[in-house]
């Protein structure tokens, strides 16, 4: 009597291992057992009871090449300080239990941090402490538990995927299949609508069986085999999914045609078998495209116009999109931007802050010369860098989509799970009932009528609604400059009842402002080095006061740059100690209600910037048609314009001046617990925190795009006027999804009408699963397209 391990689950032929009352197949499966149970993570084999490929014995030196500098750096993401990440390809993840365990890597071993697992293209990305654990040392550590990653010049180029042609070439077969099917079961099928009995027919009808018997096997082991795979894996976990009752059909119909073809009661349903596997497969494919037409995900473009300072030779400044980078192109990185590419430091004092890539705030600081990765962010004076790769999208995308910045709300989505969950249940549940019933009546049609209900129910049109309905909206926001992060954002936006706004940089212009100097004439000495500090800021005023200053920007060196957020920053230029901020910062007491950027040299106070804001076109319109929801504004500045702010605002609920970043967030904070929805409008600076904290983060931006992980939305700052417009597609977003989940449930209800009753024929039923997800696109694309252009111009 053969034995299975009970890790791996493979029959043991030679090696028998008993451990713990258990029997094992080779001393790794041991091994990674007993790794499991210290860990407490032994539920795994409840999940799972086959975790994968069995671990070799001989894996002892075949990744040593993995730690030699030139591979290392091929194959790794980002290695900075003590921590390396790198996404490694995993063929054998196949289930929730596979998953489960890889993103329990962190449990098994101290030396690594987190692991993130992309289930679609297989394969997880993990970031260790690459002092204590080597690389070659974690792939061995994932081979022995079971998941062998594949490490090639494929997989470390990070090459474009390319269309899988498998579901083609299943689709092929089957269609194949399902004509020459149709063309052997012709004759039989003439026979039975004329009455007549042709002695050819006879002669040879055993053979077309038997050749409609052939065609269709390779259909149900090969064309269909997607569903059995997924039918089983839910099953070997406890769940039982929608492509169970797919598979009982196509068996039910396959084993009920073997039946009649061998006792001669029959033709069988071989030809009607083929049929319904290729338009369920036609079917599959239509959505398979549909998703990948939704590549959002995937395509930085769509999601964010991520703009950079490009610098020539000659010192002068153009904002240019990421994507026209080249290597060799030379970038101006301020305090508190990210590093958009992988680049090498020219000019400046580095000091990279690279939690937004490892979760650590540790900051690490860089000369002129060293390497600096993409998604760290400069704190600290203006670098000059040089650009050594392009943009890596995917990367750039998944770092605003990192799990730390995801606040978890959950909406249509949770309908969808709902619906989802006991839809299984419900239709085996009508399956059987039908079955015992026409059991009774008619045995023979019972198969048919089992059969067409399996099919017909399938959700396919429910699964598409949501994520093409909102991902064509996505699209349609991003065209009009409002960039969204995911699906999620436009439910969460659909809910909002409370606006909170930041007043400099978000209602007010960046760069329209009358500025006015009071104070001595400053020599052309100070405000060349004032020029060359200014350029280091990001916040909006000082890129304001940066283009008022018309004097010739030499780059000085800036030194020990050091920002206060909310008050200021200073700095050494040529030797002398410059402050710039608020009265405060410099040590002036505020003797007027005014916006003004202080200046000091050296302790000795030299005059201030008084700037006159000057606000965006049409805020008052745009704040009359948001009447309908809460107001409220927050600034930094004092409050020398309440007075103007009230009569442009003459809604606004509240109003709060000399907030630090700390009062912003907690005042986000206080609005919630009384348990309203909040959208925060903000420049994403001092704001960061307040961002991340309301229930939609919306960050305005002008002339340059920042990267944002802590907003939800970027917009630019010219479409504020329009934010009531966006509010308003989301609401309509979301009940067209509502209305087309209605849509697809009143389908489902009556093709099961039909199939219960006797009057749908299983064929049919595969003809209707791809009509319905097709109507179901066709529906949103056109809802969607019709609410768009009640608000935007939309391009054809």
């Amino acid at each position: 009597m053969s034995e299975n391990c009970f890790h791996c689950g493979q029959i043991i032929e030679k090696e028998r291992i008993a451990f713990d009352e258990k029997i094992f197949c080779c001393n790794g499966c041991k091994s990674v057992y007993e790794i499991l149970n210290m860990n407490d993570l032994g539920n795994f084999y409840e999940l799972n009871k086959s975790s994968g490929i069995r671990p070799n014995d001989d894996n002892t030196s075949q990744f040593d090449y993995l730690d030699t500098p030139e591979v290392f750096t091929k194959v790794t993401d980002f290695s900075e300080g003590n921590t390396t990440l790198v996404t490694l390809k995993i063929p054998v993840i196949h289930c929730s239990s596979c998953i489960w365990l890889l993103e329990s890597l962190h449990t098994l071993n101290k030396n690594i941090n987190y692991s993130q697992v992309n289930f679609t293209r297989k394969n997880v990305q993990i970031s260790f402490n690459h002092n204590e654990l080597k690389l070659s040392e974690l792939a061995k550590f994932l081979t022995n538990l079971g998941y062998k990653p594949v490490i090639n010049l494929e997989t470390a180029d990070k090459k474009e995927e390319h269309f899988d042609k498998t579901l083609v070439i299943k689709l092929a077969i089957a269609g194949f299949a399902f004509g020459n099917g149709m063309f052997f079961s012709y004759p039989e099928y003439a026979e039975q609508v004329m009455g007549t009995t042709d002695f050819w027919m006879e002669q040879y009808k055993h053979l077309f069986r038997f050749i409609m018997f052939l065609l269709a096997t390779p259909v149900v082991f090969y064309s269909a085999s997607d569903y059995f795979k997924s039918a089983w894996f839910g099953l070997k976990n406890k769940i039982v999914n929608i492509d169970v009752p797919i598979v009982l059909g196509i068996l039910m119909l396959y084993g009920r045609s073997i039946y009649e073809a061998l006792t001669d009661y029959g033709p069988g349903y071989f030809d009607t078998l083929c049929g319904l596997l290729f338009f369920m497969l036609l079917g599959k494919l239509f959505q398979k495209r549909t998703y990948d037409a939704l590549s959002y995900d995937r395509d930085y473009k769509s999601f964010y116009p991520i703009a950079v300072t490009k610098v020539d030779f000659s010192g002068k400044q153009q904002n240019i999109l990421l994507n026209e980078l080249n290597v060799g192109d030379r970038i101006m990185v301020r305090n508190q931007e990210i590093i958009p590419v992988d680049a090498i430091l020219i000019q400046g004092e580095g000091n990279i802050d690279n939690s937004f890539i490892t979760g650590e705030s540790a900051s690490i600081p860089k000369k002129p010369g060293d390497k600096i990765f993409a998604g760290g962010k400069q704190v600290g004076s203006v670098l000059e860098l040089e650009v050594i790769k392009t943009v890596n999208q995917s990367y750039l995308t998944q770092l605003w989509n990192k799990e730390a910045f995801k606040k978890y709300e959950t909406g249509l989505d949770t309908m969808t799970n709902d619906i989802s969950k006991y839809f299984t249940f419900i239709i085996l549940g009508i399956t059987l009932l039908a079955g015992i019933y026409w059991g009774q009546q008619d045995f023979e049609k019972m198969f048919q009528v089992v059969a067409a209900i399996l099919i017909v129910a399938c959700p396919c049109a429910l699964a598409l609604s949501a994520p093409f309905t909102l991902g064509h909206i996505m699209r349609i926001m991003g065209r009009n400059k409002f960039y969204v992060k995911d699906t999620l954002t436009i439910e969460k936006l659909a809910k909002i009842d409370t606006l909170v706004f930041d007043k400099t940089g978000t209602i007010t212009h960046n760069k329209k402002a009358t500025i006015v100097f009071e104070g001595a004439d400053l020599p052309d000495f100070d405000i060349k080095n004032i020029k060359s500090l200014l350029k280091n800021s990001n916040h909006p005023l000082s890129k304001s006061l940066y283009d008022f200053l018309e004097i010739e920007d030499e780059y000085l060196p800036v030194e020990n740059f050091l920002e206060t957020p909310g008050k200021g920053y200073s700095a050494i230029v040529r030797g002398k100690v410059y402050k710039i901020g608020s009265a405060s910062f410099t040590g002036q007491p505020p003797r007027n209600l005014e916006t003004a950027v202080h200046i000091s040299c050296d302790d000795q106070y030299l005059g201030k910037f008084i700037f006159t804001n000057e606000y965006r076109a049409n805020t008052a319109g745009m704040f009359s048609e948001l009447k309908d929801f809460n107001l409220h504004i927050l600034s930094g500045d004092n409050s020398s314009e309440e007075e103007y702010l009230k009569n442009l605002v003459p809604t606004v609920e509240e109003m709060r001046f000399n907030q630090s970043p700390e009062d912003k967030l907690n005042f986000i904070k206080q609005l919630q617990d009384k348990h309203h929805k909040v959208a925060m409008m903000g420049d994403g600076l001092n704001d960061a925190g307040a961002l991340k904290q309301s229930n939609v983060g919306i960050a305005v931006a002008d002339d340059t795009h920042s990267f944002t992980p802590s907003s939800d939305v970027i917009m630019a700052g010219e479409k504020m006027n329009e934010l009531k417009k966006y509010f308003d597609l989301s609401k309509d977003a979301v009940n067209i999804v509502k209305f087309t989940f209605a849509i697809s449930l009143f389908y489902n209800v009556i093709g099961l009408s039909f199939a219960v009753t006797g009057h749908l024929s299983p064929l049919v039923a595969a003809v209707l699963m791809p009509i319905s997800s097709i109507s179901v696109v066709i529906f949103t694309s056109l809802a969607t397209w019709i609410r768009s252009a009640k608000y935007f111009k939309i391009n054809k």
